[in-house]
């Protein structure tokens, strides 16, 4: 298969040379270029089109949201942004994020070894998931046509907590909505949670997410939807009509107390290469839960989630996932699909209507 060619735009030359020693460690990745200013990436385009470009928010001479609203005006390329997730700087990525960029990363600080061996992983992931990601599932933008990479070896949610062993509780009056999403999902997610009424079951979703970006993320959906969203503290309990977004860096479980839920945020390694996991989050369910809870997995790069929405459905749980057309990068559901893990598959703007149906039903 082709490398996938980025271009890396920072104004901090130290950054620059971190970016491209993080990118190029891996041999699917090839550098094409750096620019020091969005001038600079704008006459290095028309030259030579890279596949992703990854773009500084902060910069000489124009910002990187201004760019990147160019860049998806007239020629749209996945890009990837890169700050340092500052508080004020998460309200200004939640921007990028409606402007059309594919995924966030969190800018590597210079020589911290250990910084970069955590984050290396993710930014590689995040970049060759950009390559691959359908742009024309954005209103007026292209399709990219890189095909999908296999996901590496990773670790299973068995890390986190064992395999489900015996019977859930039995049904119940009230259900629990969980929902996983990566690449993507955060403009899906927005989609999906502004469709739901004020008294829709309770909802728990992962999104992966760097730390530090979910409060930002959360507080963007609370202000537009009708439902009440917040990042999840240990012990939330989880209610109709509210959605709990997971804090970045940290797992979230479902648990049940009595015949109520509640979340647990919890450390813990990386589960397919995620922190939180979709895979953690589901098998909680599929434990906790049962046939009282509703999977959803929906746009993402890998398989994180496939396992666990299979565990959810094998407890008697409802299973969704979310369609190839709709899907930015059609990873995740198409991993639970061939492991026949989705008992339905719908587009994007059909996922809170099946949600509520659903929940009709009982």
């Amino acid at each position: 298969m082709p490398k996938v060619r980025v271009l890396v735009v920072d104004d901090s030359a130290s950054v620059r040379q971190t970016m491209v020693d993080v990118l190029s460690a891996d041999p699917a990745i090839e550098v094409m270029g750096v620019a020091a200013d969005p001038f600079v990436a704008a006459r290095r385009i028309a030259e030579d089109v890279p596949d992703v470009i990854t773009l500084d928010v902060e910069m000489p001479r124009m910002d990187g949201i201004t760019f990147l609203r160019k860049i998806m005006s007239q020629r749209p390329i996945p890009v990837v942004m890169c700050s340092s997730l500052t508080e004020a700087g998460s309200e200004t990525l939640m921007q990028a994020l409606e402007a059309g960029a594919v995924d966030v990363i969190l800018k590597p600080r210079i020589a911290a070894a250990d910084h970069l061996a955590e984050v290396g992983d993710r930014i590689r992931d995040v970049v060759k998931a950009a390559a691959r990601a359908r742009l024309n599932a954005r209103p007026g933008a292209r399709r990219a046509t890189l095909k999908p990479l296999e996901p590496d070896a990773k670790l299973t949610a068995d890390a986190v907590l064992p395999p489900p062993s015996g019977a859930a509780m039995a049904r119940t009056t009230e259900m629990v909505v969980c929902i996983g999403a990566s690449t993507g999902g955060t403009e899906a997610l927005r989609e999906v949670l502004q469709a739901l009424p004020a008294n829709a079951p309770g909802v728990v979703v992962v999104q992966h997410m760097p730390a530090g970006f979910t409060a930002a993320f959360a507080k963007r959906l609370n202000s537009v939807c009708e439902v009440e969203v917040k990042e999840a503290r240990h012990g939330d309990p989880v209610l109709r009509g509210h959605v709990l977004i997971a804090p970045g860096d940290k797992h979230l479980l479902l648990e049940r107390q009595g015949a109520r839920y509640q979340v647990a945020i919890k450390d813990g390694p990386p589960v397919s290469r995620h922190r939180p996991s979709v895979d953690v989050l589901f098998r909680s369910a599929a434990r906790a839960a049962g046939r009282n809870a509703l999977g959803v997995i929906m746009t993402g790069m890998g398989d994180d989630g496939a396992r666990g929405l299979l565990e959810m459905k094998e407890a008697g749980a409802c299973t969704l996932a979310q369609d190839e057309a709709t899907s930015v990068v059609f990873g995740m559901p198409r991993e639970a699909i061939a492991r026949g893990a989705a008992l339905k598959v719908a587009p994007l703007e059909q996922i809170a209507g099946e949600i509520m149906q659903v929940d009709r039903r009982r």
